[in-house]
């Protein structure tokens, strides 16, 4: 006997499909969605659909937007001689929320995984490479995260940027604000140990 109508059932799998989302959690979502009235979810659909048909990828440097160039590419007050290069768009909006970065951006759209098949040639790795080329860039900031693909990839990046004109800086990270040295542990007190500052 199916207990659950083939319809809910059909959402709940279709939820789960999202990154984080297990099996309860997508239950859960389709309940609510259920007993909320027909026109919320109607407009949720709506959204979902307008998602795809207005956004597209920023030609220069690969983030979501509505329009191109995007809203910071085309922003003449920032300095379009720095790069900061991220793996995803999540990234850019977290960054951007600090407020303390005004240059501009290249989204690679992934890492570097070779046992998942991700090389070079699957990410915006060439255009970064010809971005930093054609427009005399002064810096590129590699600001991948310290995971082990993200150390891969940013290492990658170095090595074929050393052979350009640029200087290649990379994102600091290490003790987390407000954090007890002793609860740290050995690889991020190890790399706060290999990016620590000059104060004179």
């Amino acid at each position: 006997m199916q207990v659950i109508p083939p319809a809910l059932e059909t959402l709940i799998t279709d939820l789960a499909k999202l990154p984080g989302i297990g099996r309860k959690t997508a239950t859960r979502l389709a309940l609510y969605l259920l007993r909320h009235p027909a026109p919320e979810a109607k407009k949720l659909g709506e959204d979902l659909i307008t998602l795809h048909g207005s956004i597209q990828l920023c030609s220069h440097c690969f983030a979501f937007s509505e329009s191109d160039p995007c809203v910071i590419c085309g922003d003449a007050r920032r300095n379009d001689k720095l790069i900061c290069t991220v793996e995803e768009p999540g990234d850019l909006m977290a960054i951007e929320k600090t407020g303390a970065y005004q240059g501009v951006y290249h989204i690679l759209h992934g890492v570097l995984s070779p046992m998942d098949g991700i090389g070079p040639a699957e990410l915006k790795i060439q255009e970064l490479l010809n971005r930093v080329r054609t427009e005399e860039i002064a810096e590129v900031l590699i600001a991948t995260s310290s995971t082990v693909p993200g150390e891969a990839t940013a290492s990658f990046l170095m090595d074929r940027l050393h052979e350009l004109p640029v200087k290649v800086t990379r994102l600091a990270c290490g003790i987390p604000m407000g954090m007890d040295i002793k609860y740290a542990d050995e690889h991020t007190l190890a790399r706060a140990i290999e990016t620590r500052q000059h104060f004179s």
